[in-house]
């Protein structure tokens, strides 16, 4: 286990590295984590229509309880939850979706 991966916080989990393109995207792509620009070969790399990151994306958990109590408004949330935004061309015009859903690792010498 890599430095970076034995740092997932308590309360988060390793979503894991692979976000899929949208169909129809084109480059050129900005790759962002939670608004940081991620920069290609140091921080992802693109293989067969996907965004491969070198090391895990780290998501909240947030259980039935905690839910409850962030929708009554009792208490926030300030675990480490990542969200990846994706800025693209598609058919001539500049697109950007946020939060795109990470796939797990389908192995795990992804990104190695």
């Amino acid at each position: 286990m890599s430095e970076a991966e034995a740092e997932i916080p308590k309360g988060s989990y390793a979503a894991g590295r692979r976000v899929k393109l949208p169909t129809g995207a084109e480059a050129p792509y900005t790759v962002f984590i939670n608004g940081v620009e991620q920069r290609q070969g140091a921080d992802y790399n693109l293989h067969a229509g996907e965004i491969v990151f070198t090391r895990q994306i780290v998501k909240e958990r947030v259980g039935a309880g905690r839910w409850l109590a962030m929708y009554l408004g009792l208490f926030g949330t300030y675990r480490k939850d990542e969200t990846v935004d994706l800025q693209f061309r598609r058919a001539g015009k500049v697109e950007l979706l946020s939060d795109l859903r990470v796939e797990p690792d389908a192995r795990r010498d992804v990104g190695r």
